[in-house]
C-alpha cells in the first residue's frame, strides 16, 4: 500500500510540476449497500489536490439502516477528470481504497473497532462548477465489502 501511495504521489508531483493544481474540499451525503437488506445512511468530506488528476482523502461515517452494523471508511482516492481543458470540471472516475471499520450495533462504539476490513472502489461522477470557486458532484460507486453506493458532494476550489 504505502508503495502505491508513493507512486500515485509522485505520479501527480510530475504532473503539476508545470501547471499549478487546486486544492479541494467536499462535505457529502451518501448512501451504500452494505448488505442485501439494508441501505446504510452517511456523511463525510473529501479533501484532495490536483489539475485534471487529484490525489487525496476521503472520510465517511455510515448508519445502518437496519440497526445492526455502522461504518467508517477512511479511503485514499486518486482522481482522473476526462473532459478537456484546463479545469477540473465535467467527468471523471474516482478510485478509493483504504479500511472500512465495523462498529456491531450490539454494543455502544466502542474503540478499538473488533472488526474491518479493506475496502476498494471505483466511482464515475460528474462535477459542475458554480462560479470560480463552489461545485457540486453527484457520483455512483461500486466496489468491496459494499455492493454500491451513491454521493452528493457540495464543495468548494482554492
Amino acid at each position: 500500500m504505502f508503495k502505491i501511495l508513493i507512486l500515485f504521489i509522485g505520479t501527480n508531483i510530475s504532473l503539476f510540476a508545470q501547471e499549478k493544481g487546486e486544492i479541494w474540499f467536499c462535505p457529502s451525503a451518501e448512501i451504500a449497500l452494505y448488505s442485501e437488506h439494508s441501505f446504510s445512511y452517511g456523511a463525510g468530506f473529501a479533501l484532495a489536490y490536483g489539475k485534471k488528476t487529484s490525489i487525496g482523502l476521503k472520510g465517511v461515517f455510515f448508519f445502518d439502516e437496519a440497526k445492526v452494523l455502522d461504518v467508517l471508511e477512511i479511503h485514499l482516492l486518486f482522481r482522473l477528470y476526462l473532459l478537456k481543458g484546463n479545469d477540473n470540471k465535467g467527468l471523471f472516475f474516482q478510485f478509493t481504497g483504504g479500511p472500512a471499520i465495523f462498529f456491531p450495533r450490539e454494543h455502544e462504539i466502542i474503540l478499538p473497532a473488533q472488526i474491518g476490513m479493506f475496502s476498494a472502489g471505483i466511482a464515475l461522477g460528474w462535477r459542475f462548477l458554480l462560479g470560480n470557486t463552489f461545485f457540486i458532484e453527484p457520483q455512483v460507486r461500486g466496489g468491496y465489502p459494499f455492493i454500491m453506493g451513491g454521493s452528493l458532494s457540495a464543495g468548494f476550489r482554492f
